[in-house]
Formats: C-alpha cells, structure tokens, sequence
C-alpha cells in the first residue's frame, strides 16, 4: 500500500455516524466504509438503514444500526451504540432545519432544533470520548454549517444550533487534545440532499444564494464525505479544533 494511502485508510476503525440513513450521513457511511472502516449506523428509518447495511456488507465491512430519535434519546442513541463495540470516530451528522422568521417562530420548533443539532452532538461526545481518551485515539467530527457563521434570513434556530455546534467543537477539543483525540466541524454550503432539496429548489431562494457564491454552485453529499475522510484519518492529526469551511467560497467576499 502506498504511504498516502496508509495515511488516508481507516482500516481497523469502527464509526459511529448519526443521520446515517440519508445525506451526508448515508454518503459518509459509504466513504468510510470504502476506506476500511466498519460502521455503527444511527437513523430513525429503519429500512433505509437497513438498505445502508446491505451496502457497507457488499464492501465486505461490517455495519451494526442502531435507531432512535435524538431529540429525545440521544443518551439512549449512545449506549446502544456502544454496546455494539469501542468507537474510534464519532460523526455527529443527524440534523434538522426548521426554518421561518423570528417572529411567529415555534418555540417547539427551536427546540426540538437544539436537541436536534447541538444537545445531541454533546451527549454522544460526552459518551465515546472517555474511551477515545483511554486509548489515546480518536477522531470526533461535526457537521456543522456555513449558517453557524455567517447569517441567513429565517434560519434564527438552526443557525444559533450550528454556532453553536462550532463553539461545542472548540470547547471539546481543548479537553481531549491533551489526550490524542481530535475535534473538529465541517461547515458546508448547501448540499443537494433531500433536505436541501426540499428547502432550497424553489428559484428565487435557490438562484440568489447560488449568484453570491463564487463557485456557482451548491454541494454534493459526497464532497462532505471526503472531507470527513479526511478528517476521521491519520492525515489530519494535526487539525484540531477546526472549523472548516466547505461552501465554494461564500463567506469569503
């Protein structure tokens, strides 16, 4: 094998990944599992785990599933995760948005957001890490979003949950530095999945947001993916407490 592909392998890890099911959850499952890597699988749908767990089979990696919902269970999420087997990498990639403007805004809905998006990547973080720190290894990776940093009309919840996802990120990592463990997010631009379909198709939200960003263009799940590999790999020990920006350069101009 190739040094560069050595440093990029994740063979003999095992991955726990929320939001597996679909997405970027589902592309990362994927990638990792290409890579070498066996994963614990986290979703609410069952038949689409179910569906996942046929594909990480055929790439002769092995792939537990666990359900639940987070906004709820989140501890119960972790523990059933965890007696599967130790985690090396934990992927905090479940995530909701619901939008709308401050005023009138759900209280439920903001929420069920934090619970969702931020509350949920503690307690898991809190649960894997004490391992990860015995062994003196591992990688957590949270996807975030370019909404955690810079601001979008009608986004007050899920943006105040990915800033402060990105704040949890940098807190995190100065207690498990010491311990050879890495912390990081991943803040992308829209990405072309159900959900970003579903809240960006329509042309005069879509096309505005596409005109400001200087690539011209939204994300692919897969594009999320290999930077998670990236990440989750010997190749990054050094990226600690990073906040990277994924979104073809819309917060630079």
């Amino acid at each position: 094998m190739p040094d560069w592909t050595r440093r990029f392998s994740l063979t003999g890890r095992r991955a726990l990944i929320t939001g597996a099911s679909s997405g970027i959850g589902r592309a990362i499952a994927e990638v990792f599992a290409d890579a070498g890597a066996d994963i614990v699988a986290h979703g609410r749908d069952a038949a689409r785990l179910d569906d996942l767990s046929k594909t990480i089979r055929q790439a002769d990696r092995a792939c537990d599933l666990v359900t639940g919902d987070l906004a709820d269970d989140a501890a119960g999420v972790a523990r059933r995760a965890l007696a599967t087997g130790r985690i090396d990498i934990l992927v905090n990639s479940a995530g909701i948005a619901l939008t709308g403007p401050v005023i009138g805004y759900d209280p439920a809905d903001w929420q069920r957001t934090l619970a969702v998006n931020l509350t949920a990547p503690f307690i898991l973080s809190q649960a894997v890490l004490p391992g990860m720190m015995e062994r003196r290894m591992g990688k957590i990776i949270n996807i975030s979003s370019q909404t955690g940093v810079i601001a979008l009309p009608n986004h007050a919840a899920y943006a105040a949950s990915k800033g402060g996802l990105n704040a949890l990120t940098k807190s995190l990592m100065t207690e498990a530095a010491p311990h050879n463990v890495q912390v990081n997010a991943i803040c992308p631009t829209v990405v072309l999945t159900e959900m970003g379909e579903a809240l960006w198709s329509a042309p005069e939200r879509r096309d505005p947001f596409i005109a400001r960003t200087p690539l011209g263009r939204f994300g692919q799940p897969v594009e999320i993916a290999d930077m998670a590999l990236y990440l989750a790999s010997e190749a990054s020990d050094l990226v600690n407490g990073a906040v990277m920006m994924i979104e073809g350069g819309y917060s630079s101009i």
